[in-house]
């Protein structure tokens, strides 16, 4: 090789090197969440996020996204997050830290898709009641991101009313108040962590899960469950925050980039959810899973008896001052 050559090899592999320097991240973020593979409506969300952080900082932000398990279970990857191990979350609350988080799992809080919305949008009741909470957690709540109203999937049969509910026994998730409501609405309870279901309700530990929209329940175990009964006991909604410590550390431009692309991922939520839901109900339906709506009249009287039992259990565990907004705003069945 001759020295002009070596000399110009030499100078493209020092470009080169500081080319890389020039665009190497300042700032690497742990992204995560706690339930939802690569390719589900919460992996896309997450990586949407992701691409809009990094796009949008120049290339002074990178994101290390990490889909569900991949860090552990629910407690695990929350623990990481309070601990600032994982910077940024789409995750549904673990109520481990504070019991008022209890509050996103209140039960008959609404009644339709608007008047969830409504209260989860920027400026709405719950969103305010969120924002206060996560902030005395030490994390920076952005927004929400629903999924829809759950309902209780079943093998072999299906409940309607407490006293058909009471042979079965269905798989909740260790977050407060979800077993009290099932609970109360008749039916025998097994806390169950999200990656332990399918093999519990194959074996028969459980007879089916009593926590998640449709999409779970289809996307997950539709080989071992044959009925869907929306009972809408919650609306659930995943949260899109950050920790409080990681937030700090941002310079305010960064903090910007990173705000501005988790509302856009907050507003792509809420313009998709419904219709999202909509489309799992026909794949369930045509995966041959029996899907059941109970009308809101049909619902009332669960609905009277489960307001009369928890209620008064989340008076005590997130306070009568923010049960008493939910009592002001909660819909009519």
């Amino acid at each position: 090789m001759n020295g002009k050559l070596t000399k110009t090899l030499l100078l493209t592999t020092a470009l080169a090197a500081m080319t890389g320097a020039a665009h190497a991240a300042d700032v690497t973020l742990r992204m995560a969440t706690d339930s939802g593979a690569a390719g589900s409506a919460a992996g896309d969300a997450l990586d949407r996020w992701a691409a809009l952080i990094e796009e949008n900082s120049d290339g002074e932000i990178e994101v290390d996204v990490f889909y569900q398990n991949e860090l552990g279970g629910q407690q695990d990857v929350f623990d990481l997050f309070m601990a600032n191990d994982v910077q940024l979350m789409i995750n549904w609350p673990m109520t481990s830290y504070d019991q008022r988080v209890a509050v996103v799992y209140a039960p008959y809080i609404f009644s339709d898709w608007d008047a969830a919305l409504a209260a989860y949008s920027e400026g709405g009741w719950m969103n305010d009641v969120i924002n206060d909470i996560y902030g005395d957690l030490g994390l920076t709540f952005f927004g929400a991101w629903p999924e829809g109203f759950n309902g209780v999937a079943t093998k072999g049969g299906y409940a309607v009313t407490p006293d058909e509910a009471a042979a079965m026994k269905i798989r909740v998730p260790p977050s407060f108040p979800m077993a009290e409501t099932i609970q109360a609405m008749g039916y025998q309870t097994a806390t169950i962590d999200w990656g332990e279901v399918f093999t519990s309700i194959q074996t028969g530990v459980v007879d089916g899960d009593g926590a998640n929209v449709i999409y779970w329940d289809y996307e997950y175990f539709r080989d071992t469950l044959d009925y869907y009964n929306r009972m809408k006991q919650q609306f659930n909604t995943g949260i899109i925050s950050m920790n409080e410590e990681a937030w700090d550390s941002l310079t305010e431009e960064q903090q910007t980039v990173v705000a501005e692309a988790a509302a856009v991922v907050m507003e792509e939520g809420f313009a998709n959810a419904k219709a999202l839901d909509d489309h799992y109900v026909e794949e369930a339906e045509a995966a041959g899973m029996t899907y059941i709506e109970p009308s809101n009249e049909e619902l009332a009287p669960t609905v009277a008896r489960v307001r009369e039992v928890v209620w008064p259990m989340l008076d005590e565990q997130v306070g009568t001052e923010i049960m008493d907004v939910i009592r002001a705003n909660a819909s009519e069945f």
